[in-house]
């Protein structure tokens, strides 16, 4: 018997057919002998009419308060599947953040998990209920209802599985498992058998949409193996666990490409002492991630700094950066909307020489300039004009023979 964690998203409980689907899969998992939970997102598109239902009573929503309207989504889903799988005979009982003890932070919208209370949940296995877990939602210290942000269900689903010490995460979705790049842009893209935690994290930061962020880094730290599955298929996916000595012979493991970052250049900067961090530290107050910094420093005492950031908090930055250039006595402030990050990931880098230059010379072959790299002991990042994404995940991923059977 295995204890087995099953996450659902909202592409899987889009209507009630999609539900009854979730509800045969899952008792066949129960009855194969396993104990069973699972975290379900809202139904497909739910949170956006909520939130939209939100901006049409007022431009600015409470954010306590929308935490609370959005949360409803996941409570009508979780309450529709254990209805389902009691109607088949099963034992099932459905579960808000509040019952389990999914404890939060306070940062409404965009709040962290620190802590999961096992014990409801064990006591209620024990009896061999199967047990149906609202996602993208806890409670703060006071009780307050909080979400976790876009793709928090993924989260919720490997931290419930850590604090269970469950054999498995199961994450489905409307994929059939990690691929080499997005089969969108790539038709020649293959599923990926396997992938280690920091090949999957690296992908998951870089714009690859299959699992969230935090969702790996959980399953990294507590050492959760999570198997990436279609809702819509019974076959195999790809297993995200941990490094072994034969993922280092493949070079590079994947593609990734993000569209939804801007760049800002501050011209001619006071190269001096505590000067980055006058810049930086209103950005950091404002919550707002930094992702690539360049600075390149003149004779004349002078830096051009140039950064990255998300396209939503673009506006927000821009106008924070155009107050601190002024005051540090820089010459003036550049922005371009118009780039993207294509990303090469992949463990085999740290014992193979020369991929920096066989990407930046596939790049060049193309015509594509780079205007910025970011680099770490698995992944190099190029920043281009975002006309040319695609182009550059098809040569990139033709350069390093991804689509081929097997890696070179």
């Amino acid at each position: 018997m295995a204890l087995i964690v099953q996450k659902y998203g909202g592409s899987s409980v889009g209507d009630a057919r999609k539900i009854k689907d979730v509800a045969r899969r899952v008792k066949d998992t129960y009855e194969g002998g396993n104990d069973v939970v699972v975290v379900l997102s809202a139904m497909g598109g739910e949170t956006d009419r909520l939130l939209d239902l939100a901006r049409n009573i007022t431009d600015q929503p409470d954010e306590r308060e929308q935490d609370v309207l959005i949360s409803t989504g996941e409570q009508v889903s979780i309450s529709l599947l254990a209805m389902r799988l009691k109607s088949l005979g099963m034992d099932a009982v459905s579960l808000l953040a509040h019952q389990v003890k999914i404890e939060t932070d306070s940062e409404f919208g965009k709040a962290r998990i620190l802590e999961i209370d096992p014990d409801n949940m064990l006591g209620e296995l024990q009896h061999r209920k199967i047990l149906i877990v609202a996602g993208f939602q806890g409670v703060d210290a006071t009780g307050n209802i909080t979400t976790l942000g876009r793709g928090g269900s993924d989260t919720s689903a490997v931290a419930i599985a850590a604090a269970l010490n469950a054999d498995i995460c199961e994450i489905y979705t409307d994929v059939e498992g990690v691929f080499t790049t997005d089969p969108n842009v790539c038709p020649d893209a293959r599923k990926l058998d396997k992938i280690s935690y920091d090949e999957m994290l690296e992908m998951a930061s870089l714009g690859a949409k299959v699992l969230q962020t935090r969702s790996v880094e959980f399953a990294k730290k507590f050492r959760v193996p999570i198997h990436v599955r279609s809702s819509f298929q019974d076959s195999t996916g790809t297993f995200v666990i941990e490094e072994n000595r034969d993922m280092e012979s493949a070079i590079v493991s994947g593609v990734a490409y993000n569209k939804d970052e801007a760049k800002i250049t501050v011209t001619k900067v006071p190269n001096r002492p505590g000067t980055a961090s006058k810049l930086f530290t209103p950005i950091s107050d404002a919550n707002i991630v930094v992702d690539m910094i360049i600075q390149n420093v003149g004779a004349d005492g002078l830096t051009d700094l140039t950064f990255t950031v998300p396209k939503t908090d673009f506006e927000k930055a821009l106008g924070l950066v155009e107050v601190t250039a002024r005051e540090i006595g820089a010459q003036g402030v550049l922005a371009d909307r118009n780039i993207s990050k294509v990303s090469i990931i992949g463990v085999g880098m740290r014992s193979h020489s020369g991929v920096a230059s066989r990407m930046f010379a596939a790049l060049a072959d193309e015509g594509i300039n780079i205007m910025m790299i970011s680099t770490s002991e698995i992944k190099i990042s190029c920043v281009i004009k975002s006309k040319y994404t695609e182009l550059a995940v098809r040569v990139l991923h033709d350069a390093f023979g991804l689509g081929e059977e097997k890696e070179i």
